[in-house]
Formats: structure tokens, C-alpha cells, sequence
């Protein structure tokens, strides 16, 4: 049944791209993800340079999610990765509506006994699993948009899975950043011909009950998710402090993750992309530099995505499901390669880079902000190649080769 299901999906995207192809729109291209959302009036607001060249797409009512960007106008590639099959079919779930999206806001954390994913009394897993609305469903209030800057605010309390109930204001701020910035923040001056987009999200949360919130009773977290297209020529690559104690690298979110798919070499970890199998990786905040990149050695494009390093690390909260030795021991950093499923069912296939802050030990009325930076410069390798050393110690060739 299952397989059925799949057909017809796939029978209907080819329709659709058949149809959009027609209008001389091509698949993978901004402008057919554009023109995607407008077939299904799902409204968008566009963040753009003056030359029209990177653009940042957003959608209000999906908590203010980034969509998708391109750094070449409509006819660029679209960097993220949109759900077409489910926003297709046209019916909302009461569980989770996974429509795709470059960075979408949610809060932490996914499992445990402060899970906000799971009721009080249920057993932790998928059958049980439900996103709270305000990050799957409901709409952000747009406070402010123009040209290079759109913000949210949203008023909500949220409950885990022990009985905590937190109330609190989520604002979050989005801003494409202009070529001058990516230069200063990058540290890096680009010639004319490489193809830069970037934008930053500013999100906070901030505690209105009448209580603090304390690791008493469990915390919450900002968790910053980003969904990007997999290749047979994508690789992950994630700098790490070499000299910090403990792990490296959680690898057994889903089962370990496979030898072949997962090395470290001089301070950096590699991680296979293909959306081939279904695995995903934590990095723990002493280990994390608050940096994470990939490569597409075919479409010669590099992600990079950074989040704000608090000035105290604070706790990390443990997203895993069910039991857990220790709640506040968690990952900073995750990157996950999606795959199949038992039933050889597949949501995707994606990949996705997640970032999270502490957990957020607030007094009333105080409040916790996690910055996310997310770049993206498509060029010859010859042009990308010196950046690469520069930021990373570290060349393409060298990451290219991983898993060759």
C-alpha cells in the first residue's frame, strides 16, 4: 500500500513538473520553487538584493520559516529542500506537517522526560510523537518586513512531558545580508563572478509566566533546523576543538553511523550525503566550534551555517527518546543524511543541518537570543578553493575525496 502511495505522488510531481517545464520554469531552479508555492497559495515574502540576484524566500504562515534562497535571480539553483509531495496532496496532519524549508524555528527538547513532543505518561515513540502547533501549524505575526528584513513575533506557552507549562514570547528576525557584510563576517573579499546569498535569523525567547524556569523542572531551547537538496557529491564537513574533553561525535542517534560514511582527519569530521541512509550525527558544545558546512562538488556550491558560541556553554538539552542518563547532556550541533524507512518509505530525501542553544535558564521577563548565519557561494573551484583553506585549513580536493 505504501509503495501505491508512493506512485501516485511521484505520478503527480511528474505532472506538475511536466506542466511548470512547459512554462520554460526549470525544476531545481528558484523560480520553479516560486512558482510551486503560488500553484498552491501558499503566500511568500521575498527578502532581495537591489540587483535581484540573492533572495531569500519566507513564509509567515509557516512560523516564519525560510523557505528557500538563490543566489542568481529566479533562474539560480534553489538551495532548499521543499516537501513537494506533501504540500501536493493538500491535507494537514495533526502529528507534523512537513512541508521542507531552508530554517524553520522550533523549540527543544524532542525527547526525555522534558520532551515537548511527547504527553505526560506516553511512551516516546513515533505513534506518540506530536510537534506542538505554534511550530507546526499556527502563523507568526509579521511586526516588520521590507526589502532585506522581515520580523515575527508570537505569543504562546508550550507543555512537556513531565507537566512544566512555559509561557513565552518568540521573536525571531530575518535579514539578508548584502555582499559587503558576507565579505566582513567572512572575512573574505569575493571577486565579481562568484554567486553569494546569505541572510541572518535572530531568534529569542523570553520567559512572561510568573515563574523562572530552572533545570528543576526541565528547560527549553531554541533548535534552528535547515533542510538542503542531498547528491551523490555532497559531503558535510565539520570543524571540531581537537583539544576539548569528551566525544567527538554522537553517532548513534539511528544506529551508528557506518565507517564509510563518517571520518575524522586534522580537527575536521566528514559526513556522507546522499539521502541514502537514514543516519544522523550530534556534536557536543565542548567539541563544537558553532560551525557547520557542506560541499556539492558537482554544482560547486558551499553552505556554510554558524550559530552565536554563548559566552558560558551552559546545558544542552538531550533530544533523544525515551530514558535518558542525563537530560542536560546533549549536542550543540546535529546533521542528519535522510533515507529510507523499514517500510521503504521516504519523507525526502534531504539533509539537514540543526543548530540549538542552551537551555534557556530564565528569570521572569528575561530573555535568551540564538543567532544563525547561513551562506551559501556557488563558483569554479578555483575561486572557492582559497576560501575553503582560509576558513577551514583545508582544501577542496581534500574533502572531496572522503568518500570517493
Amino acid at each position: 500500500m505504501m509503495k501505491k502511495h508512493i506512485l501516485l505522488a511521484c505520478m503527480i510531481l511528474a505532472g506538475l513538473t511536466a506542466c511548470n517545464e512547459q512554462k520554460g520554469i526549470k525544476m531545481g531552479s528558484y523560480a520553479y520553487d516560486a512558482q510551486f508555492l503560488k500553484d498552491h497559495g501558499i503566500k511568500y515574502v521575498e527578502l532581495k538584493s537591489k540587483d535581484g540576484s540573492a533572495r531569500v524566500m519566507v513564509v509567515p504562515s509557516w512560523q516564519g520559516r525560510v523557505v528557500t534562497t538563490s543566489a542568481a535571480g529566479d533562474e539560480g539553483n534553489s538551495y532548499g529542500w521543499i516537501n513537494y509531495r506533501f504540500i501536493e496532496a493538500g491535507k494537514q496532519s495533526d502529528q507534523f506537517n512537513p512541508v521542507g524549508g531552508e530554517e524553520r524555528f522550533w523549540l527543544g527538547p524532542e525527547g526525555g522526560p522534558y520532551s515537548l513532543y511527547f504527553a505526560n505518561g506516553k511512551e516516546q515513540v513515533y505513534d506518540n510523537w506530536k510537534v506542538p502547533a505554534v511550530i507546526d501549524t499556527e502563523t507568526f505575526d509579521v511586526v516588520e518586513s521590507n526589502d532585506t528584513v522581515i520580523q515575527f513575533k508570537k505569543s504562546t506557552s508550550v507543555k512537556n512531558a513531565s507537566g512544566t507549562v512555559f509561557d513565552l514570547d518568540i521573536n525571531r528576525k530575518v535579514s539578508l545580508l548584502s555582499k559587503t557584510s558576507i565579505e566582513q563576517r567572512l572575512g573574505i573579499t569575493f571577486p565579481a563572478d562568484a554567486k553569494l546569498v546569505a541572510y541572518e535569523s535572530l531568534n529569542k525567547i523570553t520567559n512572561t509566566g510568573k515563574e523562572a524556569w530552572t533545570k528543576k523542572n526541565g528547560l527549553i531551547s531554541i533548535w534552528m533546523l535547515s533542510h538542503f537538496n542531498p547528491t551523490p557529491t555532497t559531503t558535510v564537513f565539520i570543524p571540531f576543538h581537537e583539544n576539548a574533553e569528551g566525544k567527538i561525535v554522537n553517532d548513534e542517534y539511528f544506529g551508528k553511523i557506518p565507517a564509510y560514511r563518517l571520518k575524522t582527519q586534522d580537527g575536521i569530521l566528514y559526513f556522507k550525503i546522499d539521502g541514502k541512509l537514514r543516519s544522523k550525527l550530534g556534536i557536543p558544545p565542548m567539541r563544537s566550534k558553532g560551525l557547520c558546512c557542506s560541499y556539492d562538488s558537482e554544482k560547486k556550491v558551499l553552505t556554510i551555517l554558524r550559530c552565536n558560541m554563548p559566552e558560558k556553554l551552559g546545558v544542552y538539552l538531550n533530544g533523544q527518546w525515551g530514558k535518558q542518563d542525563d537530560p542536560f547532556a546533549g549536542d550543540m550541533l546535529n546533521a542528519y543524511n535522510d533515507g529510507p524507512v523499514e517500510d521503504g518509505s521516504i519523507m525526502g530525501p534531504f539533509y539537514e543541518i540543526e543548530t540549538s542553544s542552551p537551555g534557556a535558564e530564565l528569570a521572569v521577563n528575561e530573555s535568551l537570543l540564538h543567532k544563525q548565519e547561513t551562506f551559501h557561494i556557488q563558483a569554479e573551484e578555483a575561486i572557492l578553493n582559497p576560501i575553503v583553506e582560509k576558513l577551514f585549513g583545508v582544501n577542496l580536493e581534500t574533502i572531496k575525496s572522503q568518500f570517493q
